[in-house]
């Protein structure tokens, strides 16, 4: 999850090396479908013009730079310790969380 001009400015350069918190931790924060709806409610909550992007973590390249780490309640998160190439994204969805944190998703 990103916002929709960070996306675009990724797609532009064709590359994206993560927000501010993502470089300052190092890697670049993923969630699964599965862990997706809590990340949005704890970091999102009342923000629009957010993008979903839908990943392959089993595409070679990419599988190749991801690291599987115990984060929120031991949960194991993707973490990507490298660039994201914009090729690699298989959808990218608007989106936006309501200020009760509840994620929608457009088609």
């Amino acid at each position: 999850m990103l916002t929709a001009s960070e996306w675009a400015l990724a797609e532009a350069a064709g590359v994206y090396a993560g927000s501010d918190v993502d470089r300052a931790d190092g890697f670049i924060h993923l969630s699964t479908d599965a862990q997706l709806h809590e990340t949005a409610r704890k970091y999102y909550a009342g923000q629009d013009g957010l993008m979903i992007l839908t990943l392959d973590a089993d595409h070679p390249p990419l599988k190749a730079l991801i690291r599987w780490e115990p984060s929120r309640g031991g949960d194991l998160f993707p973490h990507i310790y490298g660039d994201l190439r914009a090729e690699w994204v298989m959808a990218a969805r608007p989106a936006s969380v309501d200020p009760d944190g509840r994620l929608r998703i457009e088609p």
